[in-house]
């Protein structure tokens, strides 16, 4: 019997030169994640952005302070003039490194006698800090094996005190949980909401919502608030849980806390929205939900990986997603207990972002409207 095998092959090929989007899907999408992976991701940490407090002004002072930059690890990025400016310093994110060098440094090391320096370290992400917290004892100790006489064993005339800011016993739960709130509520109220509306569409019964009188920011709106109910509750019981499970510390303001993640939500349900706006099967609308929604937040919010370590233009390209700035503003919040002072600028932007998507999905429904 004559094997059918090749006219299916033949016709499964035909179909396929048929449909450009499938192949342009299979052929470059892989490209494009290897890019964005290769490119983006990184567990190494170059040219940290370091910050002096140089109270001794004397040339061993400053020969230990360019021995950072020279150890091609940090990068000086402020000099500290007063005290206060360490804490905002650290607050905002501007810096991962305070090195603190105490009045009579040099007089110490004259003297042979133990000279302590301390560095202040930003502990948000445990595993890149401790990374840091090395390299700056690495530079510390060769500086002071510089000073020691040669031939001679003596402890050594510099000693580092390294102290870690906002999460002093280095536990990943610590950065883990808070982020997690940001991709939780990313993964279920995109994917629920755009299922929702997409089901319709199947059904047909959509059709009838759009040959009757209703305006599509009324449509829009009827469909956003149960949605958005159901994910606030969703982060209520995800809080809890998390801080009830894990123990994890949250010294900000829950007030705050929950105003945010009501625009977040709100955010996350307009996202499932607009990929129901532009999807007509479930199948899509779960695929474009996962690959849109879900793995940004995952790969490109700062959750697992630290934003700073990726090249300029992967920076940029985070902003695309809004789990970076929630991510920003639940860690900034639960482990830094800083407020809008030093957060406003992650919610502007994610009232902007939010405001946008709910136009852009306005618009797309008005045209099928009309």
């Amino acid at each position: 019997m004559k094997s059918l095998i090749g006219p299916v092959v033949w016709k499964e090929a035909r179909e396929i030169r048929r449909d450009p989007v499938t192949i342009a899907v299979a052929i470059l999408l892989p490209l494009i994640m290897l890019y964005l992976f290769g490119a983006g991701l990184s567990l190494d940490v170059e040219e940290a952005r370091l910050a002096v407090y140089d109270q001794d002004r004397s040339p061993a002072s400053r020969a230990l302070i360019d021995a950072f930059p020279r150890s091609g690890y940090f990068r000086l990025a402020h000099e500290i003039r007063a005290e206060h400016e360490i804490g905002e310093l650290l607050d905002r994110g501007r810096v991962r490194l305070v090195l603190v060098i105490p009045e009579g440094f040099a007089r110490r090391l004259a003297r042979r006698e133990p000279a302590v320096v301390q560095t202040l370290v930003d502990g948000s992400f445990s595993a890149t800090a401790m990374v840091v917290v090395g390299y700056a004892e690495a530079v510390v100790q060769s500086f002071a094996l510089a000073q020691t006489p040669a031939g001679k064993s003596v402890p050594l005339p510099v000693v580092l005190d390294a102290r870690v800011w906002f999460n002093a016993p280095l536990e990943s739960v610590n950065y883990i949980v808070p982020g997690l709130f940001g991709v939780i509520l990313m993964a279920f109220p995109p994917l629920l909401t755009a299922l929702a509306v997409v089901r319709e569409k199947e059904a047909g019964s959509v059709q009838q919502i759009f040959v009757s009188p209703i305006r599509p920011f009324e449509f829009i709106a009827g469909k956003a608030i149960p949605y958005a109910g159901i994910a606030f509750l969703e982060m209520l019981l995800i809080l809890a849980a998390g801080l009830w499970w894990f123990e994890v510390p949250f010294r900000g303001s829950l007030p705050l806390f929950l105003a945010a993640t009501l625009i977040y939500v709100v955010c996350t349900v307009g996202l499932g929205l607009l990929i129901s706006s532009v999807t007509r099967s479930q199948l899509v609308a779960m695929l474009l939900a996962l690959v849109l929604t879900l793995m940004p937040s995952f790969l490109f919010s700062g959750f697992l990986f630290p934003i700073y370590t990726m090249p300029a233009m992967m920076q940029l390209y985070t902003y695309l997603f809004p789990a970076r700035y929630f991510i920003e503003i639940s860690r900034g919040i639960a482990m830094k207990d800083v407020g809008l002072a030093v957060l406003w600028p992650q919610f502007a932007l994610l009232v902007l972002y939010t405001a946008v998507v709910f136009a852009f999905t306005t618009r797309l429904f008005r045209k099928k409207v009309g």
